[in-house]
């Protein structure tokens, strides 16, 4: 195998590592908003609701320019990577319950591939 097959099979394996987190962080940022609304008082400030939607909506997009192989996925993918640092940040501050745990550690993984296909496919 050759150097320039070995970086595409890094590439597309990156690729569908993202997308999987992409998704993945979209449904767990849903699901929370609707945990959240359900505990009341601070987990249902609504900056942190509008986070997290605004979250698991880039996540969809960058997840969908990826999947249409769109020239401007490393765009859509580095301001998912911002956003999802800015949600992950914001759920450790809400609670340490499991939810936001749970929330805040999918945001960080997404935000590590996403960031790290931006890089490699820029």
């Amino acid at each position: 195998m050759s150097i320039e097959q070995l970086t595409l099979n890094q590439v597309n394996r990156d690729l569908k590592n993202c997308i999987q987190n992409c998704l993945d962080c979209h449904s767990i940022c849903l699901n929370t908003v609707t945990y959240c609304l359900k505990e009341g008082g601070g987990h249902a400030e609504p900056n942190h609701i509008r986070l997290m939607l605004d979250c698991a909506e880039i996540c969809s997009t960058s997840a969908n320019f990826m999947l249409r192989t769109s020239d401007l996925h490393t765009r859509t993918c580095d301001v998912c990577a911002q956003l999802c640092e800015l949600c992950a940040n914001d759920c450790d501050t809400i609670g340490s319950d499991g939810q936001m745990k749970a929330c805040a550690d999918m945001c960080r993984r997404c935000a590590e591939s996403c960031r790290r296909l931006a890089m490699t496919t820029a």
